[in-house]
């Protein structure tokens, strides 16, 4: 009786053209290519404008305005930004692929756009994603690159923007318009002044441990 069952799983397998991907623990690369090309609809963190989804095991430290400083259950911070002024008036990807660094690609899945940039730092990585308007940067030891990336794919992956909200708010110039603004589609390597560098991140105060929520799941909502 269970060897018919056997068989028929994989025959309904081959039938229905269904196969098993898991992610690699080894190539960083693939990895991306797998959970950028696929779709999603989860969210557990909806703010005015915009929502995503942060996995299980990464809690928020906090936020200020379309920033957020997020950490994984091995202490490496996530420094997240959303542009959703770059998002609403259609920003295009100028980004280049720096082939002095450690790794650079250009990305573009489910017509969404952005890229990857890693620079080796002493004994670590310092990394900047961008993806549908949205980037994250971090440094961490290099042990750790593989569960970051994916980290930051399945976060980037999951942003979704609320036009009529957008709409509202830059229309009524309720969204602050700083003079400092930068294109989110230029790295830090190109040495532009306007933003930190991954020495500013490693001196920042980021040790203070108020507002870290216990669990690995939550739900953060900020609606009038």
């Amino acid at each position: 009786m269970k060897r018919r069952i056997v068989l028929l799983s994989i025959v309904l397998l081959l039938v229905s053209g269904c196969s098993i991907q898991t992610l690699s623990n080894t190539n960083f690369q693939d990895n991306i290519s797998m959970i950028l090309s696929e779709d999603t609809n989860l969210a557990n963190v909806n703010f005015d404008g915009y929502q995503y989804y942060v996995p299980s095991g990464i809690r928020f430290v906090n936020k200020d305005d379309y920033n957020a400083l997020l950490q994984d259950k091995y202490g490496n911070r996530y420094y997240l930004y959303v542009d959703v002024i770059g998002y609403f008036h259609g920003t295009k990807n100028t980004y280049k692929v720096n082939t002095n660094v450690y790794y650079s690609e250009k990305l573009n899945y489910n017509k969404k756009t952005g890229y990857i940039e890693i620079n080796e730092v002493d004994d670590g990585y310092f990394i900047e994603m961008v993806f549908n308007y949205c980037k994250i940067e971090t440094w961490i030891q290099k042990k750790y690159l593989i569960p970051v990336i994916n980290n930051i794919s399945y976060i980037l992956r999951s942003v979704k923007y609320h036009d009529k909200i957008l709409e509202s708010l830059i229309g009524e110039n309720v969204l602050d318009y700083k003079e400092e603004t930068f294109n989110i589609f230029e790295s830090k390597s190109n040495d532009d002044e306007s933003v930190l560098k991954y020495e500013d991140y490693q001196q920042a105060d980021i040790n203070n441990s108020e507002g870290i929520t216990d669990e690995d799941n939550f739900q953060v909502n900020q609606k009038d």
